[in-house]
């Protein structure tokens, strides 16, 4: 029986160890937070832009410039090569 108890606690021990939640899978559940950390903050800046584009689209103070840009945009107005310079 304790010869048992020894292989099952043995077993347990070196699959805490080498298992795929293991001590040695540590180092690559740090590398895919690092990922997903960076993933995050590419994210949180795109999220940034656009929350300060949709500012700018208010339809009560909407930013003359930028409506313009899209409107050209959308119209097929605007030549591939043309460069819109916001004057403020």
């Amino acid at each position: 029986m304790p010869a048992a108890a020894l292989s099952v606690m043995g077993f347990f021990g070196a699959y805490a160890v080498t298992g795929s939640n293991g001590i040695f899978a540590l180092g690559d559940y740090k590398q895919q937070i690092a990922a997903h950390e960076r993933q995050y903050q590419q994210l949180d800046q795109q999220r940034t832009m656009l929350r300060n584009r949709v500012a700018l689209l208010d339809p009560r103070h909407a930013n003359p410039d930028l409506v313009d840009e899209l409107v050209r945009k959308e119209l097929n107005v605007a030549h591939p090569d043309e460069v819109i310079i916001p004057l403020k």
